[in-house]
């Protein structure tokens, strides 16, 4: 029976379709934790407590990336580049949704709706983060090789959005409400696009790797786009809700950084 865990299974079973998944996640990790640590070093001087926490949100996406090489390290690979199409970050940013590079690249210091902006974007992108890492955490929290890597991102991804939420809460009560909703809006319906296409380019690469027949092929993009239908006709209001986190102040402390995987 074709299921999440069954698929990545076969994902993780094959050397070449694993040293994509790990390339295309180390990427993206890493590209995350160059934004925030730009915008940490860039916050204006009336959120400047809020700086240390997006310092470790970068340091933990950082962490991330080099979890993921140090897996493709335990088996004897190399990351491999990764395919345009199936570029998360790259596509976001090109829809306009989050803080553009050519503006982080600049050393001035942000405006408050930047940060707004920021938090709006890591709000929905962490959502979806967050859901991701509890499905692999589900089927394989005790898997030899990739449950203690899978167990950490998770537990990290659930503090990201519990952030997210706690630090957009702030701002709403200072009066950016209003502001707060409206790009939690446009960001989150750009994002289901992007993940849908995103999505479709992952599994067609893979399919090509492990050798997929057109049917399996068809039937996972038919399961695409049947999320992507859910999500557009009401499910993307789930990454824009605002509630206060069981988790408070989760990135008040400093990040774990070690990583021994290889």
């Amino acid at each position: 029976m074709l299921s999440a865990k069954s698929l990545f299974q076969e994902i993780l079973d094959n050397d070449e379709s694993f040293r994509l998944f790990c390339s295309v996640a180390a990427s993206g990790e890493s590209q995350g934790g160059w934004e925030n640590g730009r915008i940490a070093a860039l916050v204006p001087e009336s959120q400047r407590a809020l700086a240390p926490k997006v310092a470790r949100h970068g340091a933990d996406e950082d962490k991330h990336g080099r979890i993921f090489n140090a897996l493709l390290k335990k088996r004897g690979l190399d990351p491999v580049p990764v395919p345009h199409d199936a570029d998360y970050t790259m596509l976001l940013e090109r829809h306009g949704i989050g803080l553009a590079h050519e503006r982080l690249r600049r050393d001035e210091p942000l405006s408050v709706q930047d940060v707004v902006t920021y938090l709006a974007h890591s709000r929905v992108t962490e959502q979806r983060a967050s859901e991701q890492m509890e499905l692999l955490r589900k089927h394989f929290a005790s898997h030899p090789d990739i449950g203690r890597a899978v167990k950490m991102i998770s537990n990290d991804e659930d503090n990201h959005l519990a952030y997210c939420h706690e630090e957009l809460l702030r701002l709403a009560h200072a009066g950016h409400g209003r502001a707060i909703q409206r790009i939690l809006r446009e960001c989150a319906l750009a994002e289901i696009a992007v993940y849908r296409d995103v999505s479709l380019a992952v599994m067609d690469h893979m399919g090509r790797v492990l050798g997929w027949s057109r049917a399996k092929a068809s039937l996972l993009a038919a399961g695409i786009h049947a999320v992507y239908a859910y999500e557009r006709l009401g499910g993307w209001r789930r990454m824009v809700s605002l509630t206060m986190p069981e988790r408070r102040d989760a990135l008040g402390g400093p990040a774990t950084t070690s990583v021994e995987f290889a």
